[in-house]
């Protein structure tokens, strides 16, 4: 075992300089955090939308969802016009008032410059063979893939549209991601929550991700149906550990896997040491995930 190579990849992907960042209120809640890059790109071209006050950078947008979600819509484009947003893919995610009341939806190319929290759903695929030893099921992305081109990632990972459900995402990102059928996905419990935070190159990456555990059949084979999975491998746990060491994983990915060994009992007495550096990003199922900004 490798504890020691994993609890370094950790403290590498979990800790950051939170000060770096600039709150960011909208609709007089506290949203997100932008760069000092976004901050003043913000207030030099977007003074009517983006000002400055003690407590943080401040948008002036008002109005109900349709109103504001059309608004920084509008910004959104203008910064793609400008070469400052790169990904852009047509598809909104939905940002939460604290009380879990949609606020608006935005493109998700414009979530990390905004420090906006996004969601996500994750899905770990587990099968035991016939000597009883507990494999686990990865993807290789793609390598045409934009983001991440041929890392490895959980048996399915992908984002929660505006609009769409915790269910209904899983159900669709597993069908399209590795074939598995939505009947065996409708009811299946979540096992994981998880917070990752961490600086990237477009702002500030803030997501939640819903982990799911897919038990499979030794016969099973996941199947990729959109092209985005290069491949998957059956791989036993401690080759997935080789493969979080040499950092060969998504970051999101990683921290899925690292949970999910974590609740197999794989690092055995040094389970505490484990637990201890995911204290940060491990949270009860029944956390209320927007109270947090």
């Amino acid at each position: 075992m490798q504890v020691d190579g994993v609890l370094g990849y950790l403290a590498k992907i979990t800790r950051f300089d939170r000060s770096a960042f600039t709150p960011l209120f909208i609709a007089g809640q506290h949203m997100g955090c932008v760069n000092q890059t976004w901050l003043a790109r913000l207030l030099e071209t977007e003074a009517d939308l983006f000002g400055l006050q003690p407590a943080g950078l401040v948008c002036t947008v008002a109005g109900d969802y349709a109103t504001i979600s059309h608004q920084l819509q509008q910004a959104a484009r203008r910064w793609q016009d400008a070469g400052w947003l790169n990904g852009w893919r047509n598809e909104n995610f939905t940002a939460f008032l604290p009380d879990a009341t949609p606020l608006f939806e935005l493109e998700r190319a414009a979530f990390r410059p905004l420090g906006l929290t996004s969601r996500a759903v994750h899905l770990n695929g587990l099968t035991r063979t016939a000597a009883g030893e507990v494999k686990m099921w990865v993807g290789r992305r793609s390598p045409d893939k934009a983001v991440d081109p041929n890392r490895m990632d959980n048996l399915m990972g992908g984002g929660i549209a505006a609009g769409e459900s915790i269910e209904l995402a899983l159900e669709r990102e597993g069908w399209e991601e590795a074939g598995i059928p939505a009947d065996r996905l409708e009811l299946l419990p979540q096992t994981g929550l998880l917070l990752a935070e961490r600086p990237v190159q477009r702002g500030l990456h803030r997501e939640w991700l819903h982990v799911y555990d897919l038990w499979l059949a030794a016969s099973e084979q996941p199947c990729n149906q959109d092209g985005e999975v290069a491949e998957h491998l059956c791989l036993s746990l401690a080759e997935v550990e080789d493969l979080l060491v040499a950092e060969r994983f998504m970051i999101d990915a990683a921290l899925v896997a690292i949970d999910c060994l974590l609740r197999l009992g794989y690092w055995a007495a040094r389970s505490q040491d484990i637990a201890a550096a995911m204290a940060a990003v491990r949270y009860p199922l029944d956390h209320a995930i927007h109270a947090k900004a």
